[in-house]
């Protein structure tokens, strides 16, 4: 049984882990916490095999942690900055992933570490269609169908091409389900890349709709625009 800690500052984003690991047969979680120095006064009494390891976060970032670990476990980065890409790699990270996590890319990650037998995504339905309850109906929206989401409250308002659709969900959770085609842009959007009409380094045009772009998503956003363009 390996032992997981999950180090990361959005407690949304530790539930998605949270989530995934669960999915692992081998896995024991025994430690997911938002502060760094939890994590550091943590592995000094108990033994980790693995940690999920947020960068940007107060007190310690998670480049720190790498720096002042003597033995440290296998480590898998998860961050929304790819610059610390190169960088983290001279520590012998076993992975960088990129938020938001995909399940099939979170996979691929602990296949490296881990020969488990895991719960297999299911990517048929899962790249085709987007499965929402609306007024307590199920609805399968195809998701080609879906122009941008929309964090509104404790909502999300989901764009298609007919209408647009209000839901209780939040943009973490929403992502898991939708395909490599969306990207998160700004802590309250969720685009379709291949709806992009004009990209400008602020916002994205989406027919007549202006969505923004934050400084936080700017590189994975034109990084996956520039990798959609390719031919």
């Amino acid at each position: 049984m390996m032992k997981i800690a999950i180090v990361d500052d959005e407690q949304l984003a530790r539930e998605v882990l949270e989530e995934y690991c669960s999915k692992i047969n081998n896995f024991e979680l025994v430690l997911s916490t938002g502060n760094p120095i939890e994590f550091v006064n943590f592995i000094q009494q108990h033994k980790i095999d693995l940690v999920f390891l947020d960068i940007e976060m107060p007190e310690l970032n998670g480049m720190g942690i790498l720096r002042s670990m003597i033995q440290s476990p296998k480590v898998i980065l998860t961050t929304a900055y790819s610059e610390y890409a190169l960088e983290s790699y001279d520590f012998g990270v076993v992975d960088y992933l990129l938020k938001p996590i995909k399940l099939e890319r979170f996979l691929q990650a602990v296949n490296k570490v881990s020969n488990s037998t895991i719960a297999e995504p299911k990517p048929n339905k899962k790249q085709e269609e987007l499965r929402i309850k609306h007024d307590g109906l199920p609805i399968a929206l195809p998701l080609k169908s879906i122009s941008y989401i929309q964090s509104f409250g404790n909502y999300l308002k989901i764009f298609t091409d007919t209408r647009m659709y209000l839901i209780s969900e939040t943009l973490i959770n929403i992502t898991t389900l939708l395909s490599e085609n969306f990207q998160r842009t700004h802590k309250s959007y969720i685009v379709n890349l291949d709806r992009i009409t004009k990209a400008t380094r602020t916002y994205l045009l989406i027919e007549d709709k202006k969505v923004p772009v934050s400084a936080m998503y700017k590189v994975v956003v034109f990084e996956k625009l520039k990798a959609l363009a390719k031919p």
